[in-house]
């Protein structure tokens, strides 16, 4: 068993049953036709929902991203399936890594207050990831 690559498996599967339970509701919290006081015309309201409709069906395409690297990473972990193992763990630590640099440069580049950018810090766990994950290839 590779234990690094095992712990951020195991943490992967955190990160999914939040991003499906506390993500969704956040996420529900904010359709504009529920929460609009007012808005210009009717038409506003309904392009608003598409959009929203589309930002729901995205969020969702990351929780099947989330469930299929937890199951690249339990196979590194536990079993001998996939090859070559080593260059499989240092491309899911790469693609860990790019996706702290892409989150940190979006929340960045919205400028949020800093006690907004630090609770929005995925880009930290993702850092962390990579690094466990690269760690745990190094001995595949």
């Amino acid at each position: 068993m590779n234990y690094p690559i095992a712990i951020v498996c195991g943490l992967m599967l955190v990160c999914l049953a939040a991003h499906l339970t506390g993500g969704v509701m956040q996420s529900l919290s904010i359709q504009p036709s529920k929460v609009a006081k007012k808005y210009d015309t009717e038409q506003s309201l309904v392009v608003l929902d598409r959009n929203w409709v589309q930002l729901m069906c995205a969020f969702q395409l990351v929780s099947v991203d989330l469930l299929a690297i937890s199951g690249v990473l339990y196979l590194l972990a536990f079993t001998e399936l996939l090859a070559p193992r080593q260059a499989i763990g240092f491309a899911v630590a790469g693609l860990f890594f790019f996706w702290g640099i892409v989150w940190f440069a979006q929340v960045g580049a919205l400028k949020p207050k800093l006690k907004e950018f630090l609770l929005l810090g995925h880009w930290s766990v993702w850092f962390v990831f990579s690094g466990l994950v690269y760690w745990g290839s190094l001995s595949l």
